[in-house]
C-alpha cells in the first residue's frame, strides 16, 4: 500500500497501546489469556448481553471452534453464503462437512433467507450468517428457519460489531458467533478473533477446546487439584500481547465508531447524486438495521467498469480493492459441487463490487479527493 497516496486500509492507533503491550511485559504475562485478554473479554461481554467471550488468535479460529463444539463430522452439510471469506466455509470443510452454498441477497448482499427453505435437506446441520459490511442479516427469518428445522445458527460477524438488527446486538443472535480484529476491522490487535458463546450449554466444553483439549480453566479455578487431556480441541487463546493491543482499541471503540460513521454518511452524501446519474449502486441499509460503519462500497455497472475504475484512481494515487470471489465457483468450491450460475447474485457482486478506501484516520481532506476522483471517472466509465 506504501505507492498510494490515499491507501485503502490503515490501522488506526487509541494512543495507549505500546503503553498497555510494555505494561504486559512488564508484568511478565505474554502468554495466552492473560489479565489484558480477559478485560478484553469482559468489555466484550458487555457489548454482547448474555454472551461468554473467549478471545481467539483470529476470527478463522472462532469458527473452528464453533464447528467443533457443533459436533460437525463428515457427511453433515452446513449452509454458508457464497459471497463471503473462505474462513466461513472452511471452518466447517475442514471438520468433513460438505459446506452448501446460499446465494446472496440483491441488496444488502447477505445471505438471501428466502433461499433457505430449497437447500435444508436431512443432512443439514448449521446455518452461517454473515453480516456483509455490518449490515444484518434477515435475523428474524434465518433463526425462524432454523428453529423449525432444529439447526444450529452461527453468525459470522466480522463485520458486524457495534452493528445492531431491531436494536439487537449482531452477535448475539446465533448459539454461536465469531468475532475478528483483523488489521481491516474497525478494532483490531493486527490479528485476533473472538467466540461469543451465546448457549450457556456449551461454555464449559468451548473453555475445554480453546485450552488443548485440557480442563485447565478448571484448574485455574481450584476447582480440580491437577488439569489433563479430556477432550478434542488446539491451541485457541490469544497472546496477553495482543490482549493489550486490544485493550486499548476497546476503551476507545465509541471514537473509532463516531469517525468510521462519519465517513460513511460522507461517502454516502457525496457519491448519490453521481451513483444515480451512472448505473452504480450503493450500499443498502434495510429498516431496523444499524451498521457499524465497516466499509463502503460502490456496485459497478460491470466488470470492465469496474477495472476502469479502480485503474482511474490508482492513477490518482487512490487505492480502491474489489473484494470476494464466490466461494461457490473456487476450485474447492466445484470439489463440493459447486457450479457456475448457481449463485448468480453472488457471480454478479464478485464482478462489480469496489471497495472505496475506509478507516477511521481518514481525513476530510483525503476523502474530498476520492469522492471528487470518483466522480470525475465519469468520463472513462
Amino acid at each position: 500500500m506504501s505507492g498510494f497516496r490515499i491507501p485503502f486500509n490503515r490501522a488506526c492507533l487509541a494512543g495507549s497501546e505500546m503503553d498497555y503491550i510494555a505494561r504486559a511485559v512488564e508484568n511478565g504475562f505474554i502468554s495466552g489469556n492473560g489479565p489484558f485478554c480477559r478485560e478484553c473479554e469482559r468489555l466484550l461481554e458487555r457489548h454482547l448481553p448474555g454472551a461468554r467471550v473467549l478471545l481467539t488468535p483470529s476470527c478463522t479460529h472462532a469458527l473452528e471452534m464453533a464447528a467443533m463444539l457443533l459436533d460437525i463430522r463428515p457427511g453433515d452439510e452446513v449452509i454458508v453464503p457464497s459471497f463471503t471469506f473462505v474462513s466461513t466455509a472452511l471452518a466447517f470443510a475442514s471438520r468433513g462437512a460438505k459446506p452448501v452454498f446460499c446465494d446472496s441477497r440483491p441488496d444488502t448482499l447477505n445471505l438471501d433467507e428466502k433461499l433457505l427453505p430449497e437447500i435444508v435437506t436431512g443432512r443439514t446441520r448449521a446455518v452461517v450468517a454473515m453480516h456483509y459490511g455490518g449490515v444484518a442479516c434477515e435475523m428474524d427469518a434465518i433463526r425462524s428457519l432454523t428453529l423449525e428445522h432444529g439447526l444450529a445458527l452461527v453468525e459470522d460477524n466480522a463485520h458486524g460489531l457495534f452493528g445492531t438488527y431491531r436494536g439487537r446486538p449482531l452477535g448475539t443472535f446465533g448459539s454461536l458467533a465469531a468475532q475478528s480484529f483483523h488489521e481491516t476491522k474497525n478494532i483490531t490487535c493486527g490479528e485476533g478473533g473472538a467466540l461469543a458463546v451465546n448457549d450457556a450449554s456449551l461454555v464449559d466444553r468451548a473453555l475445554v477446546m480453546r485450552d488443548k483439549g485440557t480442563d485447565r480453566s478448571r484448574f485455574l479455578e481450584g476447582l480440580v487439584d491437577k488439569y489433563t487431556w479430556v477432550d478434542t480441541g488446539s491451541s485457541y487463546v490469544l497472546s496477553d500481547l495482543l490482549g493489550a493491543f486490544l485493550l486499548a482499541q476497546l476503551e476507545n471503540a465509541s471514537v473509532f465508531q463516531e469517525k468510521r460513521l462519519r465517513i460513511w454518511r460522507r461517502y454516502m452524501e457525496g457519491l448519490s447524486e453521481w451513483a444515480g446519474s451512472s448505473g452504480v449502486g450503493l450500499p443498502a441499509v434495510p429498516e431496523g438495521c444499524a451498521h457499524p460503519g465497516h466499509l463502503f462500497h460502490l456496485m459497478m455497472p460491470d466488470g470492465a467498469a469496474r477495472r476502469r475504475l479502480i485503474g482511474y484512481l490508482a492513477e490518482r494515487g487512490i487505492m480502491a480493492v474489489f473484494h470476494y470471489q464466490p466461494l461457490h465457483l473456487s476450485s474447492m468450491g466445484r470439489s463440493f459441487g459447486g457450479r457456475p450460475g448457481q449463485c448468480p447474485v453472488a457471480e454478479s457482486a464478485g464482478d462489480r463490487l469496489v471497495r472505496l478506501p475506509f478507516f477511521a484516520s481518514l481525513s476530510a481532506g483525503d476523502q474530498d479527493d476520492v469522492i471528487e476522483a470518483v466522480i470525475s471517472s465519469r468520463a472513462v466509465l
